[in-house]
């Protein structure tokens, strides 16, 4: 059960369900029923937050979620991971909540819930940063797709700063997450590319054109997050991923590695809505099988403990198999 503390908090750190739409943020979105889809997601976010962010337990937790639709599950555990990790950051705090819930319930969504701990890290200061990613017993993908942290923290700030990371296309600090600060703004910039697909309320010419206005070195890592959004999120129709995928040009394979990303996070939550088939075919002429063994397959290598961070390693093998595809589609 919620306290009176609980209620306070919420009252004073989450954002309304209103504060988090396309008109309030002024997002240049035109209501369509794909859009109003697409919005949800944002406010799924928000009510898994408000629930744990007032200390509900995780059994309270676990079984409010439950009645969230499946397609928006996902997020909702986004919502409350944040929430969670915040209160274990505050002074005082030294509580496993985000561990017990990534380890339990939140097992399926881990793809997820590491997006929501970096919504939490837009919240603290960088020198708590450091207890944000809990050590996890038993949890596939740990710590591998941790970077998908930075990745939401990226997200976070372009949703809710968007005149300085994305009309002023502002860089982050690097920081040593994973001990290579060096990916750090790679990771970011994923994020980013995720949050112009919302931004633009899946119109693939302005998310393309919003793309084209960073930096070249900063393209690629976009585009995969675009590619991620699509297929995860949905708010598009064939026609509109058929844009996608020509305005994405020479950044095509970037665009189908998130797809793959997005498939294999939703397959392993265990819910694959109509927008994702549809998405995988459009954007990669693949089936969401195709694609969910393509991730698999490329998930490990030797070598894997080298410079760059295995996500990345992950990443690039998934480029590698979708180049040749892609050649033999051209000739």
């Amino acid at each position: 059960m919620s306290t009176l503390l609980g209620v306070l908090r919420k009252r004073v750190l989450a954002p309304s369900l209103a504060s988090v739409g396309f008109a309030e943020r002024g997002f240049p979105v035109v209501h369509t029923d794909a859009t109003a889809r697409l919005e949800a997601v944002p406010q799924a976010v928000v009510c898994g937050f408000e629930w744990a962010i007032e200390g509900a337990s995780l059994w309270e937790i676990e079984r409010r979620l439950a009645l969230i639709e499946p397609e928006q599950r996902g997020f909702a555990y986004e919502g409350a991971t944040m929430g969670y990790s915040i209160l274990d950051a505050m002074p005082g705090g030294g509580s496993d909540r985000t561990r017990e819930l990534l380890e339990g319930p939140g097992r399926p969504h881990i793809f997820l819930t590491y997006i929501g701990i970096g919504f939490a890290m837009a919240r603290l200061p960088r020198p708590l940063w450091k207890k944000m990613l809990p050590e996890l017993t038993g949890v596939a993908y740990h710590p591998v797709m941790s970077w998908l942290a930075v990745d939401g923290y990226g997200f976070d700030r372009a949703y809710f700063d968007t005149g300085k990371w994305v009309e002023r296309q502002a860089a982050p600090e690097p920081y040593p997450w994973a001990g290579r600060p060096e990916y750090f703004p790679r990771a970011f910039d994923q994020g980013v590319g995720r949050a112009l697909w919302f931004i633009h309320g899946g119109n693939p010419d302005a998310v393309a054109a919003a793309a084209g206005r960073f930096a070249e070195h900063r393209r690629a890592d976009l585009w995969s997050g675009i590619g991620l959004a699509a297929t995860f999120a949905g708010g598009s129709d064939q026609l509109g991923l058929a844009r996608l995928r020509r305005a994405a040009g020479g950044y095509h394979d970037e665009l189908g590695l998130g797809v793959v990303f997005a498939v294999k996070a939703r397959t392993y939550s265990g819910y694959v809505p109509e927008h994702t088939h549809l998405a995988c075919g459009a954007l990669v002429d693949l089936t969401v099988q195709e694609a969910q063994n393509l991730a698999d397959r490329t998930e490990r290598a030797d070598g894997d403990d080298g410079p760059e961070p295995p996500y990345e390693l992950w990443r690039e093998r998934i480029r590698q198999e979708l180049r040749p595809a892609a050649a033999r589609r051209a000739s």
